[in-house]
This record gives structure tokens, sequence and C-alpha cells, in this order.
């Protein structure tokens, strides 16, 4: 995990503050009941210049997961889009990830949030590859999780809630003691559902599949995107796989042909062993490699955006 330049500013309901002023009461009803939803995105500095990827799903999934808590959220997504881009320049970051977060603060406490206000906070911090520098290219150690993600009609996988992740961090860290850098959770019917922080794609027998969102997964960004560049790599004949979103059995993955995670933060990553049991080459495998040539080409200003993925941040002299 990146440490954080606390000489940064960052906007809270309204207001620029000094990073150390940006304090809630342990009295909050975030601080006792998990009330936050929040966002993370990137920001890419390229030969043009600065983007930010994906800026406006980011904020539209951040107020649909608001909605889904009954979080009355106090400004607009423009409102909040815009927010984003100054926080860049008024802390001159051309290379950032960006951290919007709604929570619901301090008035009274109980599990229904009577008046409790509505917070919006946004901040960011410059965060490096999330699986570690060598990931992308070499691939990531990972293990199936003893931990179940969360069942349906239990907390909501569709909305990306604080609470949620407390199951995350129970994957996470079982990996980590166990000497992997990453957990895959199985749904509630023993399928394939995501890792604590990403999606899941497994290519085997000529096809690409991805879970459904009905296997408790979060409606990743990158997840859609990875999905519109592997259309597009089969319409210009450059892979002839089909591609499915499906249900996917933990035993598919010892015996896959390339395994690979996405999302904001871990990017595309290639996943090399699960359970230690080598998947492919052991390596990043020929599809992961051509969408990460082709995601990173986008994000990174070498092709057109053709899909108007990229916000441009135009920064004062």
């Amino acid at each position: 995990m990146s440490g954080f330049d606390e000489s940064l500013k960052i906007w809270y309901s309204g207001r620029w503050i000094d990073w150390h002023e940006a304090t809630v009461h342990v009295m909050s009803h975030v601080v006792h009941y998990g009330s936050s939803v929040f966002e993370g995105m990137r920001c890419y500095s390229t030969p043009q210049g600065s983007v930010i990827y994906r800026l406006g799903d980011h904020i539209r999934r951040l107020f649909n997961s608001a909605k889904i808590y009954r979080m009355a959220v106090p400004y607009t997504e423009a409102d909040v889009c815009n927010v984003c881009v100054e926080l860049l320049k008024v802390n001159h970051q051309p290379e950032f990830y960006l951290r919007p977060v709604i929570f619901r603060g301090y008035d009274s406490l109980g599990v229904a949030p009577g008046n409790c206000p509505i917070e919006v906070v946004v901040g960011g911090w410059r965060w490096g590859k999330y699986l570690g520098p060598e990931a992308l290219a070499s691939g990531v150690d990972v293990c199936v999780s003893s931990w179940t993600r969360i069942a349906p009609n239990t907390l909501p996988a569709l909305a990306k809630c604080a609470a949620n992740y407390m199951n995350s961090q129970l994957i996470k860290m079982e990996a980590l003691a166990d000497g992997y850098a990453e957990g895959i959770g199985l749904d509630a019917q023993g399928y394939v559902s995501e890792g604590s922080g990403e999606n899941l794609f497994v290519v085997f027998n000529g096809k690409i599949l991805t879970p459904p969102l009905g296997a408790s997964v979060l409606p990743g960004i990158t997840r859609d995107s990875v999905l519109a560049l592997l259309r597009d790599l089969k319409a210009e004949g450059k892979i002839h796989h089909d591609i499915q979103e499906s249900l996917i059995p933990r035993e598919m993955l010892y015996i896959a042909d390339e395994v690979f995670f996405t999302g904001s933060a871990a990017e595309i990553t290639p996943i090399r062993s699960v359970d230690r049991i080598t998947i492919g080459g052991g390596r990043c495998g020929p599809v992961t490699a051509m969408l990460q040539e082709r995601f990173f080409a986008v994000v990174n200003g070498e092709v057109p955006d053709q899909h108007n993925w990229l916000t441009r941040i135009a920064f004062d002299d």
C-alpha cells in the first residue's frame, strides 16, 4: 500500500481543507455501522496531458451505490465529477488515484441513520501497481479463499459499500497470511465470484469467461472496459474466442489457459498460479498480454479513445 502525502488538499462537503483537517467524529454513524460508499479511479499522465479513466462511469456507480443505501446525496454527479478534476489541479497532480466517498456523519446513533448528515469527500494519493510492480508482467500467486463472498439478499454486491469490504478484508488477510498475493472468493453456490478487490476472467477451451453479476460481483468499470476491448479485438480478427458471462466452477481455474484480474487499482493483472497449481505457462498469457497492450495504449494516449473513456485535464500554466 502506498504512503500518503499529507501536504495534499481534500475536498470535504464543499470546502477545500488541509489533509489533517479531514476528520470525522468517533461517534459518527459511519464509524459504527460502515455506512459509506466509495469509488477509486486512476488519473494517468500521457504525452497529451493528464486523463481520468472513466470518470463519469465511476461517479455514476457511486451515486447508484448511494441510492441503493437510501443516501440522499446533496450534490449532483456533475458536481462530484468537477470536484475530481479540480482535486488534480488544486494539488498539482498529473498522475493520481482519486477516492470519492459518501458517508453518514455525526448526529445520532442507532442502526437507523435518522438525521445523520450525508457527507461527501474527495481525496487522493499517488498509488503504484496495486499487486506489486512486477505483477503486470510476471503474474501473481493466488488462492481460493475459505471465506465465501456475500450472498444475494444479504449485502447488495452491486453497491461499492465499505461494509462489503469487511468480507474482502478477510479474503485478503487470509491470502497474505498463507503466502499469496490475493484471494479469490466463491459465491454462495460455490462458483467463482471475484477477488477481494478485483473482477476475474478465465480463458479456457476457446472461450473467455467472466462471472455474471448474479455471482455476487461488483459491476466493475475495468471489467466492462475489458469486455469492450475483447469485442474490439474479435472484430479485428486478433482473437477468435467466444466471450461470455458465465458461472465458473472452482476447478476450471486450475485447468484454464489463462486467468487474470481486472480493476481500477489492479488494472489487468495476470494470475500465474491458483492454490499453487500453475496456470498455463505460469506467466502472462497471450490474451492477457494483448488486453494489457490495448488497455494501456488507450489510457496512455497512444491510440484514439474510441469509447470516450478519458476525461482530459487542462492544468493552468
